[in-house]
């Protein structure tokens, strides 16, 4: 009887969310889907706050123009995973990166980057990354890796972090080359996650955004322009990230 009745509970959903979808006239989708979406219960699926993530206005911000707020190698909302955030001098202008991943890919394309800072993951103040302590491995979450990497301006917080959580204590050197040792099998691990997501995407944009012929270079460029743009409409970050990627590899 109880299996029945959450049999018929997700019927109910899924009805919901596809009269939803047939409402939508072309370019409308976004309102009557979300509509749909929240009478099928699906709207309460909100994304778990995430141990990375801040408010958009407690998370500092180095790098200029209309992506600023995205990763540069990923588009990867920055706020989103800002603990984990990264920033260094790249041919005289200054990027910033979700995860010390996106440094390492950014190193393996050739960019030289200097001044290297880290976000503190206590005082979410941008540090020196050479005179951080990093604690790899604990228990949190990693961004962009299955092994986390959080830094610490004293080495005492990193210390009490690792205690808390698990995980090693080391130095900017060390937290690079688990990231380097990392890196290749992450790559796999991600590229999977994006191909699927930009399938998600693909329909989205068809059913949730107007149409664009311009050709991108990378997913923050895209989400850019989709938000600069109002392309889309109702895309929560997660959605927007589908469909960035889409628009960056179609």
């Amino acid at each position: 009887m109880k299996k029945m009745l959450v049999m018929l509970l997700a019927l109910g959903t899924i009805v919901s969310f596809s009269q939803a979808e047939m409402k939508c006239a072309p370019g409308k989708c976004g309102a009557a889907m979300q509509k749909g979406m929240k009478k099928g219960g699906m709207q309460g699926k909100k994304m778990m706050k995430m141990f990375q993530s801040v408010p958009k206005e407690k998370a500092t911000l180095l790098q200029e123009g209309e992506a600023k707020m995205f990763c540069p190698e990923c588009g990867m909302t920055l706020p989103m995973f800002y603990k984990t955030n990264h920033a260094a001098h790249v041919d005289g202008k200054t990027k910033q990166y979700c995860s010390i991943h996106c440094v390492v890919e950014d190193m393996q394309k050739g960019s030289k980057l200097e001044g290297i800072q880290v976000v503190d993951t206590n005082s979410l103040k941008f540090i020196d990354a050479a005179k951080a302590s990093y604690v790899v491995g604990s228990s949190k979450k990693g961004t962009m890796s299955a092994v986390s990497k959080y830094a610490f301006a004293n080495k005492a917080d990193a210390e009490a972090f690792a205690k808390a959580n698990g995980g090693k204590v080391t130095d900017f050197n060390g937290a690079l080359e688990a990231a380097k040792a990392d890196f290749a099998k992450d790559s796999q691990m991600i590229a999977k996650k994006q191909t699927m997501m930009a399938k998600k995407g693909e329909m989205m944009y068809s059913k949730m955004c107007q149409k664009t012929d311009k050709k991108f270079t990378s997913t923050a460029q895209a989400k850019a322009f989709i938000m600069s743009n109002h392309l889309c409409r109702g895309l929560n970050g997660k959605q927007m990230q589908a469909v960035g990627l889409y628009l960056k590899n179609r």
